[in-house]
């Protein structure tokens, strides 16, 4: 009975070791096969680890009173001594605010922008139409920062600009605009949709050519006008799409383009104006207090991530429709 046992055990383990070789020897084959696929994988892969996972070992500086003299190994350990910096420093206080109120604004209008557009794009039957206006709108995305906030100062002179041009005819007054707090977010929050909303757009112009036609021809036939067919069966078709890019869009409520402020603060706006990204441009880089800014980047790594968290798991909730 034990040598039936045995003989049993030792079956089980070679048709195990047999099956593994087999799957071993499967995907030995389709490496092989496929060799010049994986290399290809290989480079953007490599890129991604020399670039973001070998830096990371930079956050650490944030515990520490880094000295560029001494170097990231021999300056002082002072744990969390700059992340209590962070609780107790107002003028950082008054910058997260900015950033909040900005970052928030902005998303606001910006996300049910591209979502608007391809609504709008998908009713159009004209295909030559429809694909100008199409590359119109998504041609802003490929401008540089520098050009954008360059030609944005250039429309928005007080006395050459095309904006207080036509103001001006109308109401015979001008507006300096880039010096004035009230107008700062407006044409932040326009500029950024102006740039953004048609390359967004098609990503739900893809979501909406896998609705099946025959949704909408039985509507037709039920009576359902243009309005009753987007409410009733195409947003519901695209609204797994809408969600995970609502959740992974979710951390721009703290965030703002940094090259983008930077090109069109001015001191005189600061109250308005100066967000997080800015402060520590001015204090990590151009004031060498190096901790002090990892400590800040380290603090909205994780506050993103919890926004996300809380926004994946608030959505499984509502809609069952989740990142994870």
């Amino acid at each position: 009975m034990d040598e039936a046992n045995r003989n049993l055990t030792v079956n089980k383990l070679s048709e195990k070791q047999i099956a593994r070789a087999v799957k071993n020897s499967g995907l030995r084959r389709a490496i092989i096969r496929d060799r010049w696929l994986y290399i290809m994988l290989a480079i953007p892969l490599l890129h991604i680890f020399v670039f973001q996972y070998i830096p990371l070992y930079g956050i650490l500086i944030a515990f520490q009173d880094y000295n560029s003299y001494l170097g990231f190994f021999r300056s002082k350990w002072v744990g969390l001594k700059h992340f209590e910096g962070i609780v107790t420093d107002e003028y950082f206080r008054k910058v997260f605010f900015n950033t909040v109120r900005i970052g928030t604004v902005s998303f606001v209008f910006s996300f049910p922008a591209p979502i608007l557009l391809a609504l709008l794009l998908n009713e159009v039957k004209h295909m030559v139409y429809k694909k100008s206006v199409q590359t119109l709108t998504y041609l802003p995305h490929f401008i540089s920062a520098v050009a954008i906030c360059g030609m944005v100062v250039l429309m928005l002179e007080p006395e050459t600009g095309l904006i207080n041009i036509i103001a001006k005819a109308i109401t015979g007054k001008s507006t300096y605009f880039m010096i004035e707090s009230q107008w700062f977010i407006p044409v932040y929050v326009i500029t950024g949709i102006w740039q953004s909303t048609g390359f967004s757009a098609i990503i739900y112009m893809a979501a909406l050519s896998g609705i099946d036609p025959t949704l909408y021809e039985s509507a037709v036939i039920d009576g359902a006008n243009r309005f009753q067919r987007a409410i009733y069966i195409t947003l519901p078709s695209i609204k797994p799409t809408v969600t995970m890019l609502l959740i992974l869009g979710m951390p721009a409520i703290i965030s703002v383009n940094f090259e983008k402020v930077l090109l069109l603060y001015r001191p005189i706006i600061y109250d308005v104006a100066d967000v997080v990204p800015t402060y520590m441009y001015r204090r990590a880089l151009l004031g060498a207090d190096f901790s002090y800014g990892t400590a800040i980047g380290f603090f909205f790594s994780l506050l993103s991530l919890g926004l996300i968290a809380a926004a994946n798991t608030v959505s499984k909730k509502l809609t069952e429709t989740s990142l994870w």
